[in-house]
């Protein structure tokens, strides 16, 4: 099953992509990607494909969405800030020497 909405211009493909709820990945086909990366910058979206399918993943790139889509992001090192708690330990070994 797929949904086609059709809109005419860019500002209304963009209004059309951006009102959603979620925001997981996008694609944009265009002969000229100057314009298609400008507008991917626009785009609501945690992914955003230029000339290429939504469904592409690498093991060493964030994945993740904006909006209801997912709970962050993993892959890389993007599962390493949203995995882990960055914590601070420290460990006095024998008697310390308080100036006061």
């Amino acid at each position: 099953m797929a949904v086609v909405l059709r809109g005419e211009g860019d500002e209304a493909l963009l209004a059309i992509a951006n009102d959603s709820a979620f925001g997981l990945s996008t694609a944009i086909f265009s002969r000229d990607t100057s314009r298609a990366l400008a507008l991917a910058q626009r785009l609501e979206s945690g992914i955003c494909h230029i000339n290429g399918p939504t469904v592409h993943d690498e093991a060493q790139m964030p994945f993740g969405g904006v909006k209801a889509s997912g709970y962050g992001s993993f892959g890389g090192s993007a599962s390493i800030e949203h995995f882990t708690q960055l914590r601070w330990v420290t460990l006095q070994n024998g008697p310390r020497h308080y100036p006061i």
